[in-house]
């Protein structure tokens, strides 16, 4: 398989991950405001569970390409790059969170 044909199947799966998100986005409604706190917590769980899928698919490709079973470097250096982003975006969001809620601690009512 040559380079080209595995960036334009990595680019394909992109964009229909992509498409499939913001139909996602789309169909979400807005909960009332009693389940809005179980709504995040099931949004923040899922978000969680798609990193740890990425993490444990980017350290399963590096041991099998460790091992030899698996030669595809530009699908490892794909998968390492995914779980990379994921895992950065959530220390992202983890410290907004952080500062968000320092923030109300200091507010004096």
């Amino acid at each position: 398989m040559s380079i080209q044909a595995v960036g334009l199947k990595a680019y394909n799966e992109a964009l229909r991950n992509f498409a499939k998100a913001e139909n996602k986005a789309k169909s979400m409604t807005v909960p009332k405001e009693a389940g809005r706190v179980d709504a995040f917590a099931e949004v923040l769980g899922a978000s969680l569970e798609k990193v740890n899928k990425a993490q444990i698919e980017r350290s399963d490709l590096v041991a099998s390409f460790a091992s030899g079973e698996h030669q595809n470097v530009h699908e490892l250096m794909i998968s390492m790059q995914k779980a990379s982003l994921a895992m950065n975006m959530t220390a992202a969001v983890r410290n907004k969170v952080m500062e968000a809620y320092k923030e109300l601690s200091r507010l004096q009512f």
